[in-house]
């Protein structure tokens, strides 16, 4: 059937293949500029003691880059605000001039850099939260062979490195960085060392996530103290919340941008933040920089429209898919290049569906039965793909006498619920789900079941006849390969769908109340009393059914439902931003992964036109006596 390494590498693939978003940009003059300020910042203190250089060949870099700062404002473009900036370089370049104290020099840089921002509306936070556990292998790929498997300066490539690479454990240096720092140096490297910029190797996000990771090399992980917003966490040094909270505040700090959480919002604060990207994302658009705004519609989606979506698809499922086609609208319109007057229409339309959605999640919550419903309709959403392939497996091996095969199926279901549990500990107690990471997985994980569902079924068909189901029991269909290839396949369809099931029910869970936990519970209860009946029938049905037929009703199941996943897939990579969108007249049928996108279209196009081909190759050699492995 399968081998065991083909089902070992399919296995991991979904592993392998989740990504960030996909948004390669060079910085422009502004980051290059408050990269170089960061630097001077940080650097600078230790090249000059008492009005003395210390250190003459970085005192000397000190001054180069100065001169280059300074070339690099007065290249700016005229804004009101510029001249204060020009006098404030020639102000710092003065200071680096007379050897003042680093103090001084870092606290000029860090003025300068301030009002670099406010004059040319630089952008300092992530769109998306960072995630140092992506960043991990990142460091490991890119800068453990200089700077150490530890951060600690000392990897084998750096030794002859001059200057040697920087110690990246060591806080009082790491305290003068802000994690914008950290991120601008890994996008652009520093001039005149072994430090390269990653901006051509790396997309934004990974350079985030790379930065943040950095952090935590510095960090204690355990402080706790007050909370800092993303926009803080990126803007700020912990040098700076020393001065103005305290030592406490500062190690929380350090361990906050280490590890930086997406914070739970009420419905209305995640409206707004849609909102209010969208406006930037159009503003980018105006200004012409068109890719920068596809990001933030991007984001816009993904980090607060999509962590509403559950729980309004539980009040009104059309407001839903209303919102979301208006969102993707104007996503298309931006990768159209529609003319701004346009594009604003599309906007308009956008924030007002976003608008009536607040309104409906501005509610006191949901009735008794209203609860009852959601909880009912999406344990049935959810479950009913999963039982149409696992009663089609058990009804197919309690037909063929399988034993061995059917303890496999049981395993595999058995870790995909104990899989299950443990992502609800996490998403409950531990990390937060992000909107991009939930569409990814959702992405990813149902492009590879439709491949496993794709190769099984058409496995079915191959031996639909009882001639070649004997050789096929003759070879063995309890040996490993075999027996893997049962467990993966139940693992995949009911994991796939639990994960969904947990995350519609966290947000279901809370809209209820107290007061509505009992029906939520009674929904769940009377869709699994119904989902286990689906199942019932199918095995019971199955047992009137000759053997070829049933071969072939199993076969041409487990490949439809390969289609459907296929659609759904490419849609949820596209709301992630990994895909583009390309809509096209045609209806949508979300039960049936259908939606009027080429691409989406396409990829079901395409399983259709695999199971036709290899349909096609198992009736010629039908035909031709030939047998099927």
């Amino acid at each position: 059937m399968i081998t065991r390494a083909r089902l070992t590498s399919w296995l991991f693939l979904p592993l392998l293949v989740i990504w960030g978003l996909v948004a390669h940009a060079e910085p422009d003059g502004t980051a290059r500029a408050l990269h170089l300020l960061g630097y001077l910042g940080a650097d600078y203190p230790a090249t000059v003691a008492n009005g003395q250089v210390v250190d003459s060949s970085e005192y000397a870099e000190q001054v180069e880059f100065q001169g280059v700062l300074r070339d690099l404002v007065a290249a700016f473009p005229e804004r009101q605000g510029k001249a204060e900036l020009m006098r404030g370089v020639e102000e710092l370049g003065k200071a680096i001039e007379e050897r003042r104290d680093g103090a001084e020099v870092t606290s000029q840089a860090r003025r300068l850099a301030n009002a670099l921002v406010q004059t040319y509306q630089v952008s300092l936070t992530p769109r998306l939260s960072p995630e140092p556990a992506r960043g991990a292998p990142l460091y490991a790929q890119h800068c453990a062979a200089c700077h150490g498997q530890t951060g600690a300066g000392d990897g084998p490539a750096g030794v002859n490195l001059d200057p040697p690479p920087s110690n990246m454990r060591d806080k009082a240096r790491m305290d003068l960085l802000s994690l914008y720092g950290l991120f601008n140096t890994i996008s652009l490297g520093i001039e005149g060392t072994g430090m390269q910029g990653y901006a051509a190797q790396l997309d934004e996000r990974q350079r985030w996530d790379l930065a943040s990771y950095v952090a935590s090399l510095s960090a204690e992980p355990t402080a706790t103290g007050p909370s800092f917003t993303l926009e803080q966490l990126a803007k700020l040094t912990p040098q700076q919340v020393a001065a103005e909270q305290g030592a406490e505040a500062a190690a929380a700090f350090r361990a906050q941008r280490a590890k930086p959480t997406v914070k739970q919002h009420s419905s209305q604060q995640l409206i707004d933040k849609s909102l209010a990207t969208l406006e930037r994302s159009f503003a980018a658009y105006r200004e012409g920089e068109r890719d920068q705004a596809y990001a933030f519609s991007v984001a816009a989606y993904l980090e607060g429209f999509e962590l509403v979506e559950s729980a309004l698809n539980n009040i009104d499922p059309e407001q839903r898919k209303a919102t979301e086609r208006v969102l993707m609208a104007y996503r298309q319109g931006l990768q159209d290049g529609l003319p701004a007057e346009q594009l604003e229409q599309r906007l308009d339309a956008a924030k007002a569906e976003l608008d009536k959605s607040a309104a409906l999640l501005a509610g006191d919550g949901l009735s008794a039965s209203l609860s009852f419903f959601s909880s009912l309709l999406i344990l049935l959403r959810e479950g009913v793909e999963a039982i149409l392939v696992l009663a089609a497996i058990l009804a197919y091996l309690h037909k063929t006498g399988q034993q061995q095969a059917l303890r496999s199926v049981h395993t595999g279901c058995g870790l995909a619920v104990l899989a299950g549990a443990g992502t609800w500990a996490l998403a409950a107690y531990a990390i937060d789900i992000s909107g991009a990471q939930r569409e990814l997985l959702e992405g990813f994980s149902a492009l590879f079941a439709s491949l496993v569902l794709l190769w099984v079924g058409v496995w079915m068909h191959d031996r639909r006849h009882a001639a070649a189901w004997q050789d096929y029991i003759k070879s063995g269909l309890s040996s490993g390969g075999g027996r893997l290839g049962f467990a993966l396949l139940a693992f995949v369809a009911i994991y796939r769908e639990l994960f969904e099931v947990i995350l519609f029910f966290e947000t279901l869970w809370l809209q209820a109340g107290p007061t509505g936990h009992n029906m939520v519970l009674a929904g769940a209860a009377a869709a699994v009393l119904l989902l286990f009946g689906l199942g019932w029938v199918i095995l019971r049905s199955s047992r009137r059914l000759p053997l070829s037929t049933f071969f072939s009703i199993n076969a041409a199941l487990l490949c439809i439902l390969a289609v459907v996943f296929a659609g759904h897939g490419v849609a949820a990579l596209q709301e992630a931003g990994v895909l583009d969108l390309h809509p096209v007249a045609f209806f949508d049928f979300d039960w049936l992964g259908i939606h009027a996108d080429a691409y989406s279209l396409g990829a079901q196009v395409l399983a259709l036109g695999v199971v036709a081909a290899l349909y096609g190759r198992s009736w010629l050699r039908a035909r031709s006596g030939g047998q099927l492995g």
